[in-house]
């Protein structure tokens, strides 16, 4: 199996959640072993797409390099991640990916559109060899080895609508087209009134997220999963695994679990050599690993 790219480039305009102003994306090949690189075109920087450049994680996933950052980059990180794309180059004019309608769907329509190309490089996966787990309080995230890879994800709201809700994905490219990518995010009433008090959230609408007040959604057309809410969470953590550098083989599983957790997990993983280990997909024994990202 070997690493892959896009075929061409493809570009779409959409909201910024937080600025409300257009944003252009453009997605772009790039050669082997180069990995995710985003690109800010209106201040021409470039942020490789590894954990050290990670500057905040309170309400997203946000990198950054030399003063400059790009927001709300996990949506379209996790379509990427799931579509096992190794090496590309993401062009924002603005300091934020936009919202589309709170999913990845358009970002794997995009991707669909731009096709997948495979390069002379042999894929790298990383293998989980011991459990990795960050707790904070009853919240956690956790990964675990598995020869599968899947995706556990526990919730826990005091509201009539979401209460407790449990999602496990046993991760696919498929599945997660079909289970998890149409999930949009969801926030509460109180929370976007208090957001666009601070100069935040201010192209946030019921087009691109679930709005709850204290009782229903307020989206009219309601939700497009029971469990929209665990699912969506599950979308974000797949995004937010990017940041680990390539595809991995193991378990994740969350109580809980925010961008900030991930971002710990990621560091913690990372951070000593003997929890993992490397794998070039080439020959016979690396088939069954090859499946979930065929």
């Amino acid at each position: 199996m070997y690493q892959t790219t896009i075929k061409k480039s493809v570009e779409l305009v959409g909201i910024g959640l937080h600025k409300g102003s257009a944003v252009k994306l453009r997605l772009e090949p790039l050669e082997p072993n180069s990995g995710l690189i985003f690109y800010r075109s209106d201040v021409d920087v470039a942020i490789p797409l590894i954990p050290d450049n990670v500057v905040d994680t309170k309400m997203a996933t946000v990198i950054g390099k030399d003063g400059y950052v790009i927001s709300t980059i996990e949506h379209m990180l996790s379509a990427i991640y799931a579509y096992g794309i190794d090496n590309l180059r993401i062009v924002v004019d603005a300091d934020e990916v936009p919202v589309m309608d709170g999913s990845s769907a358009s970002f794997c329509m995009l991707l669909d559109e731009a096709g997948i190309a495979s390069l002379d490089a042999p894929k790298k996966i990383m293998r989980i060899k011991r459990e990795i787990i960050v707790q904070e309080g009853d919240k956690y995230v956790k990964l675990s080895p598995s020869p599968d890879l899947q995706y556990g994800f526990t919730i826990k709201f005091p509201h009539p609508v979401i209460q407790q809700q449990d999602y496990i994905l046993n991760f696919t490219k498929q599945s997660y087209k079909d289970e998890i990518s149409r999930a949009r995010t969801f926030g509460f009433l109180h929370e976007v009134q208090y957001l666009r008090s601070k100069g935040l959230a201010l192209g946030g609408s019921l087009e691109n997220a679930i709005v709850l007040d204290d009782k229903k959604v307020l989206n009219p057309e309601g939700l497009r999963f029971p469990d929209e809410f665990v699912r969506h969470k599950i979308l974000d953590a797949i995004g937010d695994m990017a940041l680990i550098g390539m595809n991995f083989v193991g378990n994740y599983e969350a109580m809980a679990g925010s961008h900030d957790l991930n971002h710990k997990l990621t560091l913690e993983l990372l951070k000593d050599a003997q929890n993992y280990e490397v794998i070039e997909l080439v020959g016979e024994k690396t088939k069954e690993l090859e499946k979930a990202y065929a």
